[in-house]
């Protein structure tokens, strides 16, 4: 398992859905699917003016991110992505 240093925050990218609710099928072209991901590690924090400033998110949230803002690794023969906590643009609800 990683530990991520500072606000650095490390996700598990979820496949999307491949068919839509009422049930059409969407193929890989016409699909835009949202950079969405479930935050499995965060980072203690950093610190800013002398003040420890803790990451908004928690571990088991659903998250979206930049898409372009991540490192991809793999550890365990799982790919995992890692990114700083402000390239994390909302938690899904």
């Amino acid at each position: 398992m990683l530990k991520p240093l500072l606000d650095r925050v490390v996700l598990v990218k979820i496949e999307q859905e491949k068919k839509t609710a009422s049930g059409i099928i969407l193929t890989d072209v016409s699909k835009e699917a949202p950079s969405m991901a479930k935050v499995i590690a965060v980072g203690p924090g950093k610190v800013e003016d002398g003040v420890l400033v803790k990451p908004e998110v928690t571990v088991g949230e659903i998250v979206i991110y930049k898409p372009y803002a991540v490192t991809t690794v793999k550890v365990d023969g799982r790919e995992v992505l890692i990114c700083d906590a402000k390239d994390i643009l909302a938690i899904v609800a």
